[in-house]
């Protein structure tokens, strides 16, 4: 008898590995690429992990009860994930949302019954953005001093410190991995925005096998604004953790987990992406394709042919039709 399932809150997680052997053989890689295929989440992005578990661990401690507002700030992913485990459990959901994401991104989130508030739109924030350059570690900081401390009955998720964001990873995206390739993996790439990917399955694949070799990919810098690139082809979530003041690191980043820290750019995050489209069917995202670019440039050096290289793709393509991404008209 078919199981059925009482809420999408069952259905995070457990998601596929996938060999991209058509794509191998095109680059003729002598070592093998697997893909964590993050968009069979129910919302189609590696970040309902952290939104469920951000929100459980919440009502448990009770930072979060009935009748209170979730409010949290993202670059998109982690925003519908909470606006749609705040619609299961009945929450009012808040979000301010960088501006430069995708359309799609609000318009999922506003489906779910969340409120989606540009940062530029909220002047305490605009200011710290105009006058820091986009940071938005600051603009998080100047959002919960100047906004968020004079409201009453709100739970602030703060991903980018909470700890329930790289423990879920360590509870669950690592042995997921570890499982899957019955402990034969010896290289794990992932990109880092709050940095909880890349720690919390670190972490836990370190404790298995010292030896295997953790990446972290973070944007080179022509895919960064600039004086002279104010705005640049961007990697939607993926931010510098490297050549950055320590403030501006998140929390949730271990910057002794990793051991190689690998700079990749847009237009080679585009290429990838564009690329195991058309070789493997699979439609992903920019933050993915930069995935896919570091490991395949990691699978091209002579010390790791025949080895096991697993890569986490975060979100499903679908989310960036209205960018660049798969505009035939945009280079790369």
């Amino acid at each position: 008898m078919a199981k059925i399932y009482g809420s999408i809150t069952e259905l995070v997680g457990r998601t596929p590995l996938l060999e991209i052997k058509n794509y191998e053989k095109k680059h003729e890689l002598k070592a093998k690429i697997l893909v964590k295929l993050e968009y069979y989440n129910p919302n189609q992005s590696v970040k309902d992990r952290i939104a469920l578990a951000m929100v459980e661990d919440a009502e448990k401690r009770g930072l979060l009860k009935p009748g209170y507002t979730i409010v949290e700030t993202t670059s998109g992913n982690t925003g519908i994930g909470l606006a749609a485990i705040a619609a299961t459990k009945g929450y009012p959901f808040r979000v301010y949302i960088q501006d430069q994401v995708s359309r799609e991104r609000y318009q999922v989130i506003k489906a779910f019954g969340g409120e989606t508030i540009k940062l530029s739109e909220e002047p305490a924030i605009a200011k710290v953005l105009e006058e820091t350059g986009g940071d938005f570690v600051a603009a998080i900081k100047a959002l919960k001093e100047e906004v968020l401390s004079k409201e009453k009955n709100i739970f602030f998720v703060d991903q980018t410190s909470n700890p329930a964001n790289p423990a879920v990873h360590e509870a669950t995206t690592g042995p997921e991995i570890w499982e899957d390739t019955d402990g034969q993996v010896d290289i794990f790439v992932a990109n880092v925005g709050t940095g909880g990917t890349v720690s919390g399955v670190g972490k836990y694949l370190k404790e298995k096998n010292s030896d295997i070799k953790i990446v972290a990919i973070q944007p080179g810098a022509g895919s960064l604004p600039s004086e002279e690139n104010p705005e640049p082809e961007e990697i939607t979530g993926v931010h510098p953790f490297e050549g950055v003041p320590a403030e501006r690191v998140p929390a949730t980043m271990d910057l002794h987990i990793y051991d190689e820290k690998f700079e990749v750019e847009a237009t080679e995050a585009y290429r990838a992406a564009r690329e195991v489209a058309k070789t493997d069917g699979i439609l992903i995202g920019t933050s993915s394709g930069a995935a896919i670019h570091a490991a395949t440039e990691l699978a091209k050096r002579p010390e790791n042919e025949g080895k096991t290289i697993v890569a986490v793709l975060p979100d499903t393509g679908l989310r960036y039709l209205t960018t660049n991404l798969f505009n035939d008209e945009f280079s790369v």
